[in-house]
């Protein structure tokens, strides 16, 4: 990673001190399956790993006031770009790269990065990590173990159909077998009746 980047990285670690669901280790993975696909698939770096840093820098503001973090995000990194002089004609692919990875936004990925982004995301929102976000984040906002698997029914295993990259299938069928496995496990621990003379 280039000073530019290490800088870039740096101003989103302060914006996202905070841990959870959401938090800075959430982006580092994004940026790290983001160098993976996007080397197998060819993508502009200078803008898909700006991208990866800034998609989620929004998010603490989301959570205080509401807005939604993919266009406030969107407006921090073009303000930092713009502010350290970055090539004009790469922030406009990194600003429509966070407006649009997020699942229920409703912005069509134009760009190869922005699908790279947006499969990325996805991806890190499935297998055991994704379990693992799912729960933790029913925790953050006090609820159960039936709002987490009600959240995988309604978005998680819808993911593995909504990749763009090739590269991104290959790895949501393995994430998204685990996913289902542990699901149907769950639920069926969860539905298990106490045998009778346990009960008496």
């Amino acid at each position: 990673m280039d000073e530019e980047a290490t800088a870039m990285l740096n101003y989103v670690r302060t914006a996202l001190r905070g841990s959870g669901a959401h938090g800075f280790d959430h982006t580092e993975r994004v940026v790290r399956l983001c160098e993976m696909i996007g080397a197998r698939e060819g993508a502009d770096m200078r803008i898909l790993i700006p991208a990866a840093l800034f998609h989620d820098i929004a998010r603490p503001l989301e959570e205080e006031t509401g807005v939604r973090h993919e266009e406030a995000g969107a407006a921090m990194a073009e303000a930092y770009l713009r502010s350290i002089r970055y090539p004009e004609d790469r922030i406009v692919g990194i600003v429509h790269a966070v407006r649009a990875h997020r699942y229920s936004s409703g912005i069509a990925p134009e760009t190869l990065e922005a699908r790279i982004l947006s499969d990325a995301d996805n991806l890190d929102a499935m297998g055991a990590v994704g379990i693992a976000r799912t729960f933790m984040q029913s925790g953050e906002q006090g609820r159960g173990i039936a709002d987490a698997t009600g959240h995988f029914h309604e978005k998680l295993l819808n993911l593995k159909d909504l990749m763009y990259t090739e590269s991104a299938r290959n790895i949501a069928e393995k994430r998204h077998a685990f996913l289902v496995a542990f699901i149907e496990a769950l639920e069926g621990e969860m539905k298990a009746r106490t045998p009778p003379e346990l009960s008496r």
